[in-house]
């Protein structure tokens, strides 16, 4: 029997793979701890996030793919600021992480307007 799974922890929640200092962050509200130092990225994978964000049209989850900040699949909002690439990000004690979904905003001089909203015909 198959098992769908397109991530598995790499290690437990509560602990890194060496023992070093971890610190607590939260995704979507769940409490969570990663090792200090790693990418927000890294921390969500290894507790078992398979979800970053969901794309504008259709819905679909996304999740990390390239790791160095190419790809823009791993966006997530983090403490309130959204478009954040979670792979290039250090995660921090506390740190507040929470899913991108449908429609970046874009940032025309103070004013936020949506890519929706940008489109001229």
């Amino acid at each position: 029997m198959p098992i769908n799974v397109r991530f598995r922890p790499l290690f437990p929640i509560d602990a890194s793979p060496r023992g070093e200092p971890t610190v607590g962050l939260y995704f979507d509200g769940r409490a969570m701890r990663a090792p200090v130092g790693c990418s927000v990225a890294a921390a969500l994978l290894a507790n078992g996030v398979s979800t970053f964000r969901t794309t504008p049209v259709s819905g679909a989850p996304r999740a990390p793919y390239c790791m160095m900040g190419a790809c823009f699949d791993c966006l997530v909002e983090i403490d309130g600021q959204p478009n954040r690439q979670s792979c290039l990000v250090a995660v921090t004690e506390g740190m507040q992480v929470r899913t991108q979904a449908g429609l970046r905003s874009l940032d025309c001089g103070g004013a936020a307007v949506s890519e929706e909203a940008a489109h001229v015909e």
